[in-house]
């Protein structure tokens, strides 16, 4: 029984791989996410990345007098009186049909809002993708080509 006893004891020395606390594992360096294209200052966003790719989108639909500029200005919206803003104006058929963006936040994740016409003044203000929750360079191209495809405008409508 004595036996059985230091055997016991002898068990309950040896740790048990349960027992042993996890080897701890040297931090690793989280490694910095390089900025997205969407976090340059806004006005860099706009001049360098949105509108060439604005263009080069639209002028794929098969528009190929397309002037796009990117100024700020008032809203040229009948009744509306907001002040300036920053505005991507765009054009073609010798702006006979013209479309306006804009930014009133100076911020692409902020408000936007978008007008259209045919040769008059606008005389509607829309919402312009105001259900997204992280807005990026693509999405403000393709709904923006998505929008006047809707028009009409583009393509073989």
């Amino acid at each position: 029984m004595a036996e059985e006893n230091n055997q016991n004891q002898d068990e309950q020395d040896i740790p048990s791989t349960a027992d042993k606390p996890a080897a701890a594992k040297p931090a690793a360096a989280k490694k910095e996410k390089a900025p997205t294209v969407e976090d340059k200052p806004f006005l860099d966003f706009m001049q360098q990345d949105y509108v060439p790719a604005l263009q080069n989108a639209i002028a794929s639909e098969g528009v190929r007098d397309l002037t796009l500029s990117f100024a700020k200005q008032e809203i040229p919206v009948r009744g509306v009186q907001f002040g300036e803003c920053w505005q991507v104006i765009g054009s073609w058929q010798n702006g006979y049909r013209q479309f306006n963006l804009y930014f009133p936040e100076e911020n692409i994740q902020g408000k936007k809002a978008f007008s259209c016409n045919e040769g008059k003044v606008p005389s509607t203000l829309e919402s312009f993708l105001i259900d997204e929750r992280k807005v990026s360079l693509d999405m403000l191209v393709s709904r923006l080509v998505y929008r006047l495809n809707g028009q009409k405008w583009l393509g073989r409508n």
